[in-house]
């Protein structure tokens, strides 16, 4: 007999005004959740961390191999996210913090809407690549022989200084973009039933409407990873459990859904 059930799509939340407060909320919230389930922060995190010490060693002239493992890696770190937006929703609900539940929502999201986030991620980045890549031609076209292993000097020039300064506004906007498509996007994936493109606009529409808010979260998320990743990296282990489970719980307060 075929099963004919169909799942109700959710209704469409409203958009909440956020402050300051919410953010040091959200990170005390999120503290919280790493310290009452470190296992799986530490597992989550180490899929991020583990990515980028590959990445980092690849790097020193496999160029297909980091091609692959730059493309796929997008395609794969949403689903570590996703277990620790599952970790405090079920926190949230004083649901036990059950392994086997826990990764087996992580498993059901590859049949859902959480890939087609990250092929969009993946898009995104071959877009900004090859925008990053004209840029570069477009000043540099007359210097593309330079070592610049060996020497720096063809950037202290006028039109080095210029391509530094637009590749960072220009990255900096698609980097702030991207991140109101997903920034409440993932956790609205977990939570209820609704498609990734609805999801994605009204992550950005959140971000727009409290630009200002949201912004400081993106300093925040940026100094965080940062200075996380001094110590080679393993200030991420804390780091990344702390900012996403944070993120559950600003979209908690972010995005008000009907009873």
């Amino acid at each position: 007999m075929t099963d004919t059930t169909e799942i109700q799509a959710s209704p469409r939340p409203d958009i909440a005004e956020l402050d300051r407060s919410d953010i040091l909320y959200a990170l005390d919230m999120g503290w919280k959740d790493f310290r009452r389930a470190p296992g799986f922060g530490l597992v989550f995190s180490g899929v991020y961390v583990l990515g980028g010490l590959i990445l980092l060693f690849v790097s020193g002239g496999f160029v297909s191999q980091t091609l692959i493992l730059a493309l796929g890696f997008p395609l794969l770190a949403p689903f570590a996210a996703v277990g620790l937006y599952e970790t405090s929703r079920r926190i949230e609900l004083g649901k036990p913090l059950d392994l086997y539940q826990i990764f087996g929502v992580i498993w059901k999201e590859k049949d859902r809407q959480i890939p087609w986030v990250g092929a969009i991620i993946v898009i995104y980045f071959l877009f900004y690549s090859f925008l990053a890549h004209m840029i570069f031609a477009l000043f540099m076209g007359l210097s593309v022989m330079t070592n610049v292993t060996s020497s720096l000097d063809v950037f202290l020039t006028t039109n080095g200084l210029t391509m530094i300064a637009v590749e960072m506004l220009i990255g900096a906007l698609m980097g702030f973009i991207l991140f109101g498509l997903t920034a409440f996007s993932l956790p609205l994936l977990v939570d209820k039933e609704i498609d990734f493109m609805t999801a994605m606009l009204l992550s950005f529409e959140a971000v727009r409407e409290n630009f200002g808010v949201m912004f400081l979260w993106a300093i925040i998320i940026a100094v965080y990873v940062v200075l996380a990743m001094i110590p080679a990296f393993l200030g991420l282990f804390i780091a990344l459990p702390v900012l996403g489970h944070a993120t559950w719980h600003l979209y908690r307060r972010a995005l008000i859904h009907p009873e």
